[in-house]
């Protein structure tokens, strides 16, 4: 099991390293997005949203390839995903399969890394 939530989690930091690290330094040409997908996206660049998801991306992907604090990366990565799933859902349902690659990893992480998370999930804020 510790296996599985090394791989995972470093495969996950790894994912948000790379492409954190392609906002600032562009070393992954990207192809443009055709439709809507297109459109907003271009927005999000041209009004600095993606260098901001850069750098989120990156410091996210740092705290989980160093394990030290999962916990705050796997946080930093679950609205990030959730935001990847529904413009894959809405705008481009044809890339949406990294998407749920890493939704499926940072899933499996929270579950690994539960006791850190149990006290959001309780009525009154303490641990059961």
């Amino acid at each position: 099991m510790k296996i599985a939530v090394l791989i995972a989690r470093i495969l996950l930091g790894l994912v948000f390293l790379v492409f954190g690290l392609n906002a600032f330094f562009h070393f992954i040409p990207m192809q443009t997005i055709p439709g809507d997908a297109g459109v907003m996206a271009t927005l999000m660049y041209t009004h600095g949203w993606l260098t901001f998801h850069g750098l989120l991306y990156t410091i996210a992907g740092i705290l989980l390839i160093v394990g030290r604090y999962v916990p705050v990366g796997l946080v930093i990565l679950g609205p990030i995903l959730v935001n990847i799933l529904v413009f894959h859902i809405t705008l481009a349902p044809s890339g949406i399969g990294m998407g749920l690659f890493c939704t499926l990893l940072e899933l499996f992480l929270i579950w690994a890394y539960w006791p850190a998370f149990e006290g959001i999930f309780t009525s009154d804020g303490r641990r059961a």
